[in-house]
């Protein structure tokens, strides 16, 4: 017969020990951090009706999708983000829950796209959401968690920064240069894209599709590219008087002053480009990138007040990020933030005699008992050969079963870092 061979699908991984080693490295960081700041960690089926991201984000998902009809004759997909199964998990459930809800889960995420830099067709995903509090707090909260959660993995803020607007503050500057109601999604969609195009382009997208004159589109071009301090002082001086505006720039005021208190002042910074693709966006948002802008966003996310009430829940105000752990793998590696993961055990269990093959066995089991990891050669081997295994194993110390020594109840264990040789008791070791 013809042995057939078997790729692995495109934009998949495969996770060897030490591979996992790091993804387990960056998932504990999360967990740990989202511990920290009361969190409970939730989960949900891997598998839902397609009907669910469609209510949410329309037709065109379908194509992004990993979608079939099953057994039951249901169209289901695998999960390309989390949000949707939070609003569904919490249906009527969140009625009898105390208020806020502070959820956090790591699902793996998939999505049917094009495979590049930065973007796989699945990926583990740290979602993090404040359910059932409206205050500027509930904001301040999530971006904190993202950050402490980057620190915790070794990134300063040398290393990453966020990126932080509103968009109620958005939609206040732009109705109040002249923008009908009616067209701001279409803005919306110019403003998202514009570090990715040329300014020239831009600039005719603001007339034709925005029906701003070219006077209008140049000062909003102008307005909008003034990020930091500075972008926030020229939205104050420009429209400060205006209620609309004036109303939304306090409420930026108390969440820059809120994280400066919590010490992040350095990673967070005011720029009214970043919009968010998704249309479900109400409030506040932010991504967070590289300061080199090497990367795609390392984490993004906001206030989404109304996605409960979009996939048949009850109004509930809600704010939440997601962050892959693909663009933050990259990240972490390029700056040596990547952990050792050598082999490691506690003991290695040299068998000179076979005759003493149950009593390492008796050994080793008493020892795994205490909770110490040991190994030792499952099958006959030269003492040469056992000593390079232990070498392989990361063994802390060699027990050495000689047949002088437990002719006197006793095993010798040598260091393996200095060579360090003692005699030991077997009963200190059964």
């Amino acid at each position: 017969m013809s042995k057939q061979t078997f790729a692995r699908l495109p934009g998949f991984r495969d996770f060897l020990p030490e591979d996992l080693a790091f993804r387990e490295h960056i998932l504990g960081a999360w967990r740990r951090v989202s511990a920290l700041y009361g969190f409970q960690e939730y989960d949900g089926p891997p598998l839902e009706l397609l009907d669910l991201y469609v209510e949410k984000s329309g037709e065109e998902i379908v194509g992004q999708l990993y979608h079939f009809q099953d057994k039951g004759d249901r169209k289901v997909a695998l999960r390309p983000e989390m949000t949707p199964s939070l609003a569904r998990i919490l249906g009527e459930r969140h009625r009898s829950m105390p208020k806020p809800i502070r959820w956090f889960s790591v699902p793996q995420l998939f999505r049917y796209e094009r495979q590049q830099k930065g973007r796989l067709r699945e990926h583990f995903q740290w979602n993090v959401d404040v359910i059932g509090e409206e205050g500027v707090g509930a904001d301040v909260e999530v971006i904190a968690v993202a950050l402490d959660g980057l620190r915790d993995l070794g990134l300063g803020h040398d290393d990453v920064y966020a990126r932080v607007s509103d968009r109620r503050l958005l939609t206040a500057v732009l109705l109040a240069i002249g923008v009908e109601k009616e067209r701001l999604p279409a803005a919306f969609v110019v403003i998202d894209k514009m570090e990715r195009a040329p300014p020239d382009h831009s600039l005719d997208r603001l007339q034709a599709e925005v029906g701003l004159d070219e006077g209008r589109a140049r000062s909003t071009l102008e307005l909008l590219n003034q990020s930091g301090r500075g972008g926030l002082d020229g939205v104050k001086g420009e429209f400060g008087e205006l209620e609309a505006v004036a109303v939304e720039l306090e409420r930026m005021e108390e969440y820059f002053g809120s994280l400066e208190a919590m010490g992040f002042a350095s990673y967070v910074e005011f720029d009214l480009r970043i919009v968010r693709g998704l249309a479900y966006y109400t409030g506040i948002v932010f991504e967070i990138f590289d300061r080199k802008g090497e990367l795609r966003s390392i984490c993004g996310g906001g206030r989404y007040d109304r996605l409960l009430e979009l996939v048949g829940g009850d109004p509930l105000p809600a704010v939440g990020f997601g962050m892959g752990d693909v663009v933050l793998g990259e990240l972490l590696r390029a700056l040596d933030l990547a952990p050792s993961v050598a082999p490691k055990v506690d003991y290695f269990i040299v068998i000179i005699g076979e005759e003493h093959r149950k009593l390492a066995q008796a050994i080793a089991h008493a020892q795994r008992e205490k909770g110490a990891g040991v190994q030792y050669s499952l099958r006959e081997q030269p003492v040469r050969k056992q000593f390079t295994a232990a070498g392989n194993a990361g063994a802390r110390e060699v027990i050495v079963l000689g047949p002088d020594e437990v002719a006197r109840d006793c095993a010798v264990l040598r260091n393996m870092d200095s060579g360090e040789e003692r005699e030991v008791p077997l009963k200190e070791l059964q």
